[in-house]
């Protein structure tokens, strides 16, 4: 059964994503997704932000640094990760988004693999749906977007958090998960959802050789036509390589980020949205010289 980007044509300019606030437009400038994790046990800031006014407090401030988006999440996916229930998650997320809808129509994104906690998101005011598990894990997560016209964020994830890195391997992981980025657009695609963004799931399923790899080659998925979100911030490859713990990878996280964009990458998800900022501002000047002609 052919189920492939190829023989479906796209409706929409994919780069334009309806939120409540207008368009968002991924043509212009790429974005800056600012990371709030309300859960125990993340890798980098687990804790950090699990009660409801700290989390707030840390949305205002990355809003403050120019965030354009911000992503919420209820449930660590970091390897090893134990899984979380629905009443639970919801119980964590649902405040915080009400919060932030109460002083600000910036773009927010619910980080889940559970159709009911991404309605009850959508519900507080939440605008896309972030689902690592590419739209695979609940199958009732597509027939919801579809529903309702939600910009989704599908991740190439290979198994499950619990055990995706023990010993993940690839014949070839370009090709690998851009076949499943061709088939999980067709899929998604056939119930009505057209607004789509891939992840290539750095560090998820992933050994240190498939993640450079993947950052080497993001123009290959590019070539579906669908804007890229990259997510490198402190991930442990960073570490693999330099040697350091996850909250002094900060100089390869903006590496990482900066090698993204320049291959085509729209949206980057970090911790440290104001050093994000500041970097893809300067990228964007060495690209446009003129602009700051006298």
């Amino acid at each position: 059964m052919l189920n492939t980007v190829d023989h479906i044509p796209v409706l929409s300019d994919p780069f334009l994503l309806k939120v409540r606030s207008g368009i968002l437009d991924l043509k212009e400038r790429p974005l800056v997704m600012g990371i709030v994790n309300v859960t125990p046990d993340s890798f980098s800031d687990g804790g950090r932000y699990l009660q409801r006014h700290d989390a707030v407090a840390h949305v205002k401030e990355m809003i403050a640094q120019g965030a354009d988006i911000i992503d919420v999440g209820g449930e660590s996916t970091r390897p090893g990760s134990d899984p979380v229930d629905a009443d639970e998650e919801l119980r964590r997320v649902l405040p915080v988004i009400e919060a932030i809808r109460e002083f600000s129509d910036i773009p927010v994104s619910i980080d889940t693999c559970k159709a009911v906690v991404a309605r009850g998101a959508l519900e507080a005011g939440a605008d896309i749906i972030n689902d690592v598990s590419g739209l695979r894990f609940d199958p009732e997560m597509a027939e919801l977007a579809g529903e309702r016209r939600t910009p989704v964020v599908i991740m190439h994830m290979k198994g499950m958090p619990k055990t995706m890195q023990k010993n993940p391997y690839y014949d070839d992981v370009v090709a690998e998960v851009r076949e499943f980025f061709k088939d999980r657009i067709g899929h998604v695609r056939a119930r009505g959802i057209e607004s789509i963004i891939l992840d290539p799931g750095i560090g998820f399923g992933k050994r240190l050789q498939d993640n450079l790899r993947l950052l080497q080659s993001l123009s290959v998925f590019a070539d579906l036509g669908y804007p890229l979100l990259v997510g490198t911030s402190r991930k442990s490859f960073i570490g693999m390589i330099t040697g350091d713990e996850a909250e002094e990878r900060l100089g390869g996280t903006i590496t990482s980020s900066l090698v993204a964009v320049m291959k085509g990458a729209r949206i980057v998800r970090v911790h440290d949205v104001r050093e994000a900022v500041q970097a893809l501002r300067v990228l964007e000047a060495i690209n446009q010289p003129d602009r700051w002609e006298a």
